[in-house]
Protein backbone atom coordinates (compact mmCIF):
# COMPACT_ATOMS: atom_id res chain seq x y z
CA UNK A 1 0.00 0.00 0.00
CA UNK A 2 2.79 2.52 1.00
CA UNK A 3 4.85 2.13 -2.24
CA UNK A 4 1.54 2.65 -4.31
CA UNK A 5 0.71 6.15 -2.12
CA UNK A 6 4.56 6.88 -2.83
CA UNK A 7 4.40 6.63 -6.48
CA UNK A 8 1.52 8.88 -6.62
CA UNK A 9 3.25 11.45 -4.31
CA UNK A 10 6.45 11.00 -6.01
CA UNK A 11 5.16 11.54 -9.45
CA UNK A 12 2.73 14.43 -8.49
CA UNK A 13 5.95 16.31 -7.17
CA UNK A 14 8.35 15.60 -9.66
CA UNK A 15 5.32 16.83 -12.14
CA UNK A 16 4.20 19.77 -9.96
CA UNK A 17 7.92 21.63 -9.59
CA UNK A 18 8.98 20.72 -12.90
CA UNK A 19 6.18 22.38 -15.18
CA UNK A 20 6.87 25.71 -14.15
CA UNK A 21 10.51 25.69 -15.47
CA UNK A 22 9.20 24.37 -18.65
CA UNK A 23 6.63 26.76 -18.70
CA UNK A 24 9.91 29.40 -18.97
CA UNK A 25 11.69 27.80 -21.23
CA UNK A 26 9.04 27.34 -23.95
CA UNK A 27 7.82 30.64 -23.46
CA UNK A 28 11.62 31.79 -24.41
CA UNK A 29 12.05 29.49 -26.77
CA UNK A 30 8.64 30.02 -28.75
CA UNK A 31 7.53 26.59 -28.26
CA UNK A 32 3.91 27.79 -28.14
CA UNK A 33 0.77 27.16 -29.60
CA UNK A 34 -1.00 29.77 -31.31
CA UNK A 35 -4.59 30.73 -31.06
CA UNK A 36 -6.71 29.29 -35.05
CA UNK A 37 -10.08 28.54 -36.38
CA UNK A 38 -10.22 25.14 -34.48
CA UNK A 39 -8.30 26.08 -31.16
CA UNK A 40 -10.05 26.94 -28.47
CA UNK A 41 -8.02 29.42 -26.66
CA UNK A 42 -7.40 32.99 -27.61
CA UNK A 43 -3.65 33.71 -26.59
CA UNK A 44 -0.25 31.76 -27.04
CA UNK A 45 0.22 28.71 -24.47
CA UNK A 46 3.20 26.86 -24.15
CA UNK A 47 3.01 22.62 -25.35
CA UNK A 48 5.07 21.13 -23.54
CA UNK A 49 3.59 19.78 -20.68
CA UNK A 50 4.13 16.07 -21.72
CA UNK A 51 8.03 16.54 -20.46
CA UNK A 52 6.79 16.41 -17.28
CA UNK A 53 4.42 14.05 -17.44
CA UNK A 54 6.94 11.45 -18.57
CA UNK A 55 9.57 12.77 -16.25
CA UNK A 56 7.36 12.22 -13.31
CA UNK A 57 5.72 8.85 -14.36
CA UNK A 58 8.92 7.26 -15.70
CA UNK A 59 11.11 8.47 -12.27
CA UNK A 60 8.26 7.21 -9.53
CA UNK A 61 7.77 4.09 -11.98
CA UNK A 62 11.37 3.26 -12.11
CA UNK A 63 11.86 3.59 -8.14
CA UNK A 64 8.97 2.70 -6.73
CA UNK A 65 8.50 -0.54 -8.74
CA UNK A 66 10.01 -3.88 -7.54
CA UNK A 67 11.79 -5.13 -11.24
CA UNK A 68 12.43 -8.80 -9.54
CA UNK A 69 9.05 -9.64 -9.79
CA UNK A 70 7.75 -7.44 -12.65
CA UNK A 71 10.81 -8.66 -15.38
CA UNK A 72 8.22 -7.04 -17.97
CA UNK A 73 8.86 -3.28 -16.69
CA UNK A 74 11.94 -2.73 -18.73
CA UNK A 75 10.34 -3.11 -22.01
CA UNK A 76 7.42 -0.92 -20.65
CA UNK A 77 10.09 1.87 -20.09
CA UNK A 78 11.16 1.47 -23.49
CA UNK A 79 7.82 1.48 -24.74
CA UNK A 80 7.35 4.79 -23.20
CA UNK A 81 10.65 6.30 -24.04
CA UNK A 82 9.67 5.43 -27.58
CA UNK A 83 6.18 7.52 -27.04
CA UNK A 84 8.39 9.96 -25.39
CA UNK A 85 10.09 10.73 -28.56
CA UNK A 86 7.60 11.00 -30.86
CA UNK A 87 5.38 12.93 -28.97
CA UNK A 88 8.36 15.36 -27.87
CA UNK A 89 9.42 15.60 -31.32
CA UNK A 90 5.94 16.52 -32.77
CA UNK A 91 5.32 19.32 -30.61
CA UNK A 92 8.71 20.95 -31.18
CA UNK A 93 8.78 20.47 -35.08
CA UNK A 94 5.64 18.70 -36.71
CA UNK A 95 6.01 15.06 -37.60
CA UNK A 96 4.26 13.48 -40.83
CA UNK A 97 1.33 11.15 -39.41
CA UNK A 98 3.02 8.08 -40.99
CA UNK A 99 6.39 8.14 -39.28
CA UNK A 100 4.02 8.93 -35.65
CA UNK A 101 2.10 5.90 -36.69
CA UNK A 102 5.51 3.91 -37.35
CA UNK A 103 6.85 5.02 -34.31
CA UNK A 104 3.59 3.94 -32.36
CA UNK A 105 3.58 0.47 -33.99
CA UNK A 106 7.22 0.26 -32.57
CA UNK A 107 5.88 0.72 -29.21
CA UNK A 108 2.96 -1.44 -29.41
CA UNK A 109 5.05 -4.16 -30.75
CA UNK A 110 7.96 -4.06 -27.99
CA UNK A 111 4.65 -4.48 -25.58
CA UNK A 112 3.41 -7.37 -27.76
CA UNK A 113 6.10 -9.37 -28.29
CA UNK A 114 8.71 -8.51 -25.05
CA UNK A 115 6.47 -7.08 -22.48
CA UNK A 116 3.95 -10.05 -22.63
CA UNK A 117 0.93 -7.05 -23.09
CA UNK A 118 -1.22 -9.11 -25.13
CA UNK A 119 -4.86 -9.96 -26.07
CA UNK A 120 -5.50 -13.98 -25.68
CA UNK A 121 -9.15 -14.15 -25.44
CA UNK A 122 -12.48 -12.11 -26.32
CA UNK A 123 -13.98 -13.92 -23.39
CA UNK A 124 -17.20 -15.08 -25.77
CA UNK A 125 -17.35 -11.94 -27.55
CA UNK A 126 -19.06 -13.13 -31.04
CA UNK A 127 -18.64 -16.90 -29.41
CA UNK A 128 -14.72 -16.11 -29.51
CA UNK A 129 -12.74 -17.28 -26.89
CA UNK A 130 -8.99 -17.95 -26.79
CA UNK A 131 -7.35 -16.72 -30.02
CA UNK A 132 -4.62 -18.30 -32.14
CA UNK A 133 -1.70 -16.61 -32.01
CA UNK A 134 -1.75 -14.58 -35.36
CA UNK A 135 -5.05 -12.79 -33.89
CA UNK A 136 -3.87 -12.54 -30.55
CA UNK A 137 -0.66 -10.36 -31.58
CA UNK A 138 -2.29 -7.84 -34.43
CA UNK A 139 -5.48 -7.35 -32.09
CA UNK A 140 -3.19 -6.56 -29.08
CA UNK A 141 -1.20 -4.16 -31.40
CA UNK A 142 -4.27 -2.96 -33.17
CA UNK A 143 -5.73 -2.11 -29.27
CA UNK A 144 -2.79 -0.24 -28.29
CA UNK A 145 -2.87 2.04 -31.17
CA UNK A 146 -6.37 2.47 -31.27
CA UNK A 147 -6.28 3.36 -27.22
CA UNK A 148 -2.83 5.30 -27.64
CA UNK A 149 -4.53 7.56 -30.45
CA UNK A 150 -8.45 7.85 -28.71
CA UNK A 151 -7.03 9.97 -26.06
CA UNK A 152 -5.05 12.01 -28.08
CA UNK A 153 -8.33 12.81 -30.12
CA UNK A 154 -9.75 14.27 -26.64
CA UNK A 155 -6.81 16.62 -26.21
CA UNK A 156 -8.84 19.74 -27.62
CA UNK A 157 -10.22 21.47 -24.26
CA UNK A 158 -8.37 22.38 -20.94
CA UNK A 159 -8.17 19.75 -18.62
CA UNK A 160 -9.77 16.96 -20.59
CA UNK A 161 -7.34 14.38 -21.26
CA UNK A 162 -5.76 14.78 -18.04
CA UNK A 163 -8.92 14.55 -16.17
CA UNK A 164 -10.10 11.26 -18.11
CA UNK A 165 -6.45 10.06 -17.77
CA UNK A 166 -7.07 9.92 -14.37
CA UNK A 167 -10.47 8.43 -13.94
CA UNK A 168 -8.60 5.54 -16.23
CA UNK A 169 -5.95 4.97 -14.19
CA UNK A 170 -7.20 5.11 -10.60
CA UNK A 171 -10.26 2.69 -11.96
CA UNK A 172 -7.61 0.13 -13.16
CA UNK A 173 -4.79 1.06 -10.53
CA UNK A 174 -7.47 0.15 -7.23
CA UNK A 175 -8.71 -3.22 -9.17
CA UNK A 176 -4.90 -4.06 -9.71
CA UNK A 177 -4.20 -2.89 -5.91
CA UNK A 178 -6.94 -5.29 -4.47
CA UNK A 179 -6.14 -8.09 -6.47
CA UNK A 180 -2.43 -7.41 -4.88
CA UNK A 181 -0.96 -6.87 -8.59
CA UNK A 182 1.08 -3.87 -6.71
CA UNK A 183 3.19 -3.61 -9.81
CA UNK A 184 0.63 -2.88 -12.27
CA UNK A 185 -0.95 -0.31 -8.89
CA UNK A 186 2.38 1.55 -9.35
CA UNK A 187 2.16 2.58 -12.80
CA UNK A 188 -1.78 3.46 -13.02
CA UNK A 189 -0.70 5.83 -9.71
CA UNK A 190 2.01 7.32 -10.89
CA UNK A 191 0.23 8.20 -13.71
CA UNK A 192 -2.51 9.46 -11.84
CA UNK A 193 -0.08 11.23 -9.66
CA UNK A 194 1.70 13.59 -12.44
CA UNK A 195 -1.72 14.66 -14.22
CA UNK A 196 -2.79 15.77 -10.89
CA UNK A 197 -0.22 17.96 -10.80
CA UNK A 198 -0.22 18.81 -14.56
CA UNK A 199 -4.27 19.79 -14.10
CA UNK A 200 -2.52 22.33 -11.91
CA UNK A 201 -1.24 24.38 -14.79
CA UNK A 202 -4.11 23.04 -16.77
CA UNK A 203 -7.64 23.88 -16.00
CA UNK A 204 -8.75 27.06 -17.53
CA UNK A 205 -7.04 29.64 -17.79
CA UNK A 206 -4.18 27.16 -19.16
CA UNK A 207 -1.20 28.09 -18.36
CA UNK A 208 0.46 24.32 -20.30
CA UNK A 209 -0.77 22.24 -22.89
CA UNK A 210 0.29 18.63 -22.24
CA UNK A 211 0.64 18.42 -26.51
CA UNK A 212 1.28 15.23 -28.10
CA UNK A 213 4.43 14.26 -25.43
CA UNK A 214 1.49 14.45 -22.59
CA UNK A 215 -1.66 12.78 -24.72
CA UNK A 216 0.19 9.60 -26.35
CA UNK A 217 2.05 8.86 -23.10
CA UNK A 218 -1.36 8.55 -21.58
CA UNK A 219 -2.67 6.50 -23.85
CA UNK A 220 0.42 4.22 -24.15
CA UNK A 221 -0.22 3.50 -20.28
CA UNK A 222 -3.59 3.25 -20.54
CA UNK A 223 -3.63 0.46 -23.26
CA UNK A 224 -1.42 -1.49 -20.91
CA UNK A 225 -3.66 -1.18 -17.96
CA UNK A 226 -6.50 -1.73 -20.10
CA UNK A 227 -4.78 -4.73 -21.45
CA UNK A 228 -3.72 -6.48 -18.26
CA UNK A 229 -7.08 -5.88 -16.60
CA UNK A 230 -8.44 -8.20 -19.35
CA UNK A 231 -5.54 -10.27 -19.14
CA UNK A 232 -5.57 -10.77 -15.12
CA UNK A 233 -9.42 -11.67 -15.25
CA UNK A 234 -8.74 -14.78 -16.96
CA UNK A 235 -9.49 -18.00 -14.45
CA UNK A 236 -9.17 -15.46 -11.70
CA UNK A 237 -10.50 -17.19 -8.35
CA UNK A 238 -10.69 -13.87 -6.51
CA UNK A 239 -13.93 -11.83 -4.95
CA UNK A 240 -12.84 -9.08 -7.17
CA UNK A 241 -12.60 -10.89 -10.45
CA UNK A 242 -14.80 -9.04 -13.20
CA UNK A 243 -17.29 -10.61 -15.36
CA UNK A 244 -17.74 -9.72 -18.76
CA UNK A 245 -14.39 -8.10 -18.52
CA UNK A 246 -14.27 -6.45 -21.89
CA UNK A 247 -17.33 -4.94 -21.95
CA UNK A 248 -16.31 -3.35 -18.45
CA UNK A 249 -12.92 -2.11 -19.72
CA UNK A 250 -14.18 -0.38 -22.41
CA UNK A 251 -17.17 1.21 -19.98
CA UNK A 252 -13.76 2.97 -18.51
CA UNK A 253 -12.43 3.69 -21.40
CA UNK A 254 -15.99 4.87 -22.60
CA UNK A 255 -15.22 8.84 -23.21
CA UNK A 256 -12.08 8.61 -25.42
CA UNK A 257 -12.74 5.29 -27.38
CA UNK A 258 -16.60 6.35 -28.66
CA UNK A 259 -15.48 9.56 -29.44
CA UNK A 260 -13.10 7.84 -31.53
CA UNK A 261 -15.41 5.77 -32.83
CA UNK A 262 -18.41 8.62 -33.25
CA UNK A 263 -15.96 11.40 -35.34
CA UNK A 264 -14.37 8.72 -37.55
CA UNK A 265 -17.99 6.97 -38.59
CA UNK A 266 -18.79 11.14 -39.20
CA UNK A 267 -15.56 12.18 -41.06
CA UNK A 268 -15.94 8.55 -43.08
CA UNK A 269 -19.75 9.23 -44.07
CA UNK A 270 -19.19 12.42 -45.36
CA UNK A 271 -16.24 11.40 -47.64
CA UNK A 272 -13.64 12.12 -45.66
CA UNK A 273 -9.81 10.93 -44.33
CA UNK A 274 -11.05 9.38 -40.82
CA UNK A 275 -8.24 11.58 -39.61
CA UNK A 276 -9.46 14.67 -41.03
CA UNK A 277 -9.24 17.43 -38.37
CA UNK A 278 -12.56 18.75 -37.65
CA UNK A 279 -14.98 20.24 -34.65
CA UNK A 280 -16.85 17.54 -34.34
CA UNK A 281 -15.90 15.50 -31.11
CA UNK A 282 -18.41 15.43 -28.28
CA UNK A 283 -16.04 18.15 -26.09
CA UNK A 284 -16.78 20.38 -29.31
CA UNK A 285 -20.82 20.15 -29.24
CA UNK A 286 -20.59 21.13 -25.79
CA UNK A 287 -18.96 24.24 -26.27
CA UNK A 288 -21.21 24.70 -28.81
CA UNK A 289 -23.83 25.08 -26.56
CA UNK A 290 -22.22 27.43 -23.78
CA UNK A 291 -20.53 25.32 -21.66
CA UNK A 292 -16.70 26.55 -20.51
CA UNK A 293 -14.12 24.62 -20.84
CA UNK A 294 -14.08 23.20 -17.60
CA UNK A 295 -17.60 22.46 -17.42
CA UNK A 296 -17.56 20.12 -20.67
CA UNK A 297 -14.56 18.70 -18.59
CA UNK A 298 -16.38 17.81 -15.84
CA UNK A 299 -19.48 17.03 -17.56
CA UNK A 300 -17.66 14.60 -19.86
CA UNK A 301 -15.28 13.28 -16.43
CA UNK A 302 -19.17 12.94 -14.73
CA UNK A 303 -20.22 10.86 -17.84
CA UNK A 304 -17.14 8.63 -17.95
CA UNK A 305 -17.90 7.49 -14.23
CA UNK A 306 -21.76 6.93 -14.47
CA UNK A 307 -20.51 4.29 -17.82
CA UNK A 308 -17.91 2.60 -15.45
CA UNK A 309 -20.49 1.99 -12.79
CA UNK A 310 -22.86 0.93 -14.89
CA UNK A 311 -20.38 -1.68 -16.42
CA UNK A 312 -20.11 -2.79 -13.34
CA UNK A 313 -23.62 -3.54 -11.81
CA UNK A 314 -24.42 -5.09 -15.13
CA UNK A 315 -21.43 -6.94 -15.88
CA UNK A 316 -23.28 -9.99 -15.25
CA UNK A 317 -25.30 -9.68 -17.90
CA UNK A 318 -22.43 -10.87 -20.79
CA UNK A 319 -20.05 -8.80 -22.38
CA UNK A 320 -21.54 -8.75 -25.71
CA UNK A 321 -25.49 -7.44 -24.68
CA UNK A 322 -23.49 -4.95 -22.02
CA UNK A 323 -21.16 -3.43 -24.72
CA UNK A 324 -24.62 -3.11 -27.24
CA UNK A 325 -26.13 -1.38 -24.01
CA UNK A 326 -23.75 0.73 -23.72
CA UNK A 327 -23.16 1.74 -27.43
CA UNK A 328 -26.81 2.30 -27.69
CA UNK A 329 -27.34 4.75 -24.69
CA UNK A 330 -23.95 6.10 -25.77
CA UNK A 331 -25.38 7.02 -29.46
CA UNK A 332 -28.69 8.47 -28.09
CA UNK A 333 -26.47 10.57 -25.12
CA UNK A 334 -24.57 11.95 -28.39
CA UNK A 335 -27.32 12.88 -30.74
CA UNK A 336 -29.65 14.29 -28.04
CA UNK A 337 -26.41 16.68 -27.55
CA UNK A 338 -26.00 17.00 -31.45
CA UNK A 339 -29.44 18.16 -32.05
CA UNK A 340 -29.22 20.39 -29.32
CA UNK A 341 -25.59 21.76 -30.68
CA UNK A 342 -27.16 22.17 -33.85
CA UNK A 343 -29.88 24.14 -32.76
CA UNK A 344 -28.06 26.34 -30.83
CA UNK A 345 -25.73 26.87 -33.59
CA UNK A 346 -28.89 28.06 -35.99
CA UNK A 347 -30.10 30.46 -33.28
CA UNK A 348 -26.80 32.66 -33.76
CA UNK A 349 -26.80 32.46 -37.14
Amino acid sequence: MYDVILSFLTAFFITYLAIPAIINIARVKGLVDEPGERRSHSSSVPTLGGIAIFAGVIFSITFWTPFVVFSELQYILCALIIIFLIGAKDDIVPLSPSKKFLGEILAATILVFRANVKLTSLYGVFGIYDLPIWASLSLSIFTIIVIINAINLIDGINGLSGSVGIVISVSFGWWFYNINSIELAIIAFALAGALVAFLKYNISPAKIFMGDTGALLIGLVCSILAIKFIELNKGLTHPMAIQSVPAVAIGVMIIPLFDTLRVFAIRISKGKSPFHPDRNHIHHLLLDIGLSHMQATVALVMVNIFFILFAYKLQAIGSLPLLLIMLALAIVMSSVLFFYARSERLKVV
